[in-house]
């Protein structure tokens, strides 16, 4: 239990780190940024469907087969994320705030943010708790779709007026409640029998959904037959990285 502890708040803290990641929007210029998120956004929705369909649901199937509660558990977390999207107008947005792209508010971002983060904090520790080679490539998997997210949320908070220091930091502090996810599934999930029966397909629904309704829509901004190539590209390499992992034993 204690490698599940060490494990599960390395990584998500590493991935709340991710947050700082803002002030790249100030180093780089627009174009720039713009082409490289859109690659890493393929790449992040390769490794989010890759993680879902070569390990999480496998890994459940194989441990309680095929049942029907496996299946609603999938359904529960693409319709959870729905809800999050829906009624709190939380957006994966990875494109940078600009005079011709707008965002909602401030203080709604960070709500929805936090609840994100707690969320992908849960399903970090949920996955270490299965095993550590699970864990590894789901935290892989977040962190991807971090950084452009993170990127788009700095943005945000700088659109509603928010200082660039005062941004980072309140960035920060909604990733941290990723902490509190993984402590809250570590003591949750270790008394209660087979609660990954749970959390596998329904942090697979989470990411099919983010892969399948956020990322690959922003994908399909660009029609330039070069840059659209190498978004194939990116999205074979996200799918790759996850599929090495399954030969990898950890």
């Amino acid at each position: 239990m204690f490698k599940v502890w060490l494990y599960s708040l390395g990584s998500v803290l590493i991935v709340s780190l991710v947050s700082l990641i803002g002030v790249l929007s100030f180093t780089l210029k627009e174009e720039k940024l713009k082409n490289f998120l859109l690659f890493l956004v393929s790449f992040s929705a390769g490794a989010l469907f890759g993680d879902s369909f070569m390990h999480l649901l496998p890994e459940a199937v194989n441990e309680y087969g095929f049942s029907i509660s496996v299946s609603v558990y999938l359904m529960s977390g693409i319709l959870v994320f729905f809800i999050l999207e829906k009624f709190i107008h939380w957006r994966h947005c990875h494109i940078p705030s600009s005079k011709t792209h707008h965002h909602p508010v401030a203080v709604m971002n960070l709500i929805g943010d936090g609840m994100h983060n707690f969320i992908d904090g849960m399903v970090i520790a949920g996955s270490y708790l299965v095993n550590v080679q699970i864990g590894i490539a789901t935290t892989i998997a977040v962190l991807l779709h971090e950084i452009p997210q993170e990127i788009g949320d700095f943005g945000i908070l700088l659109y509603a007026g928010f200082s660039k220091i005062k941004a980072l930091a309140f960035n920060l502090l909604s990733a941290l409640t990723s902490v509190l996810g993984a402590i809250f599934v570590i003591v949750i999930g270790s008394r209660i029998e087979n609660f990954s029966i749970f959390l596998l397909p329904f942090t697979a629904g989470g990411f099919i959904y983010i892969a399948g309704s956020d990322l690959i829509p922003e994908l399909h901004k660009e029609s330039e037959a070069t840059k659209s190539f190498m978004q194939l590209i990116s999205f074979l390499f996200g799918i790759g990285i996850m599929l090495l992992f399954v030969f990898i034993e950890v």
